[in-house]
């Protein structure tokens, strides 16, 4: 490789990374399996919380 096309690749994949960072996230966050039952005790809750009213 060329002088050149080493400084437009790293050029390019900061570019990319740059963009990758200001997007925003497609998936959701990573949710352990240790805090799983606690999520679901929390929904549940909320959710007798509003039929109860």
């Amino acid at each position: 490789m060329n002088r050149r096309k080493k400084i437009n690749q790293k050029l390019k994949s900061r570019a990319k990374k740059a963009n990758a960072k200001l997007a925003s996230p497609s998936k959701s966050q990573y949710i352990s399996k240790a805090n799983r039952p606690d999520l679901v005790v929390d929904s549940i809750q909320d959710v007798s919380c509003f039929f109860n009213e």
